[in-house]
């Protein structure tokens, strides 16, 4: 039995990245623990700099945004340990990824951050289904107003983006429309 509560935070942790094939941000993952009360959130911020740490998970930053990933190493740990955690746990994780797995899937789906570039500002905007990249496109803008406003519109609008380029790109040349 785990005396530790921070041990038991790591292996809850371990188990939700292992539970979906796509990261999870820093702010899903705090949604999970502090609406169940699991603990504070000063605490899970440990926890998931310790596991960076002991490389049982790594971290991407995307635009302000914290994705966290299990690895290999975490995925072990977790087979040796896993079943150290409560089914009453167990069942509130598997709740609530399977009840918000849409919402938590299409908040990390697509992307956009931007980074200076001489006197312009590159937007990389991505789209990404799991663990593969599907669309990947960086765009200039002339000043940093325009770059973050770029990157904010992209979540409402790369789906359509996206369809819109694989439609235009798909049509056999010679087939405009009139």
């Amino acid at each position: 039995m785990i005396q530790e509560p921070e041990t038991l935070y790591k292996l809850m942790v371990l188990y939700m990245l292992n539970k979906v094939n796509f990261p999870l941000t820093n702010s899903q993952l705090s949604q999970f623990f502090l609406d169940n009360e699991y603990t504070t959130y000063f605490t899970l911020q440990q926890v998931l700099s310790e596991l960076c740490d002991s490389k049982l998970i790594k971290s991407r930053l995307v635009g302000t945004s914290t994705r966290y990933e299990i690895t290999d190493d975490g995925r072990e740990t977790l087979g040796f340990f896993g079943n150290d955690i409560s089914g009453a746990a167990v069942s509130d994780m598997d709740s609530y990824i399977k009840d918000n797995k849409f919402r938590l899937r299409s908040e990390v789906s697509s992307s956009a951050d931007y980074y200076k570039d001489g006197n312009d500002y590159i937007v990389r905007c991505e789209v990404r289904e799991g663990k593969s990249l599907l669309f990947s496109v960086n765009l200039s803008a002339p000043d940093k107003a325009d770059a973050e406003t770029m990157c904010a519109n992209w979540a409402q609008q790369s789906q359509s983006i996206y369809a819109h380029t694989m439609k235009a790109l798909m049509k056999p040349l010679g087939s405009e429309e009139k």
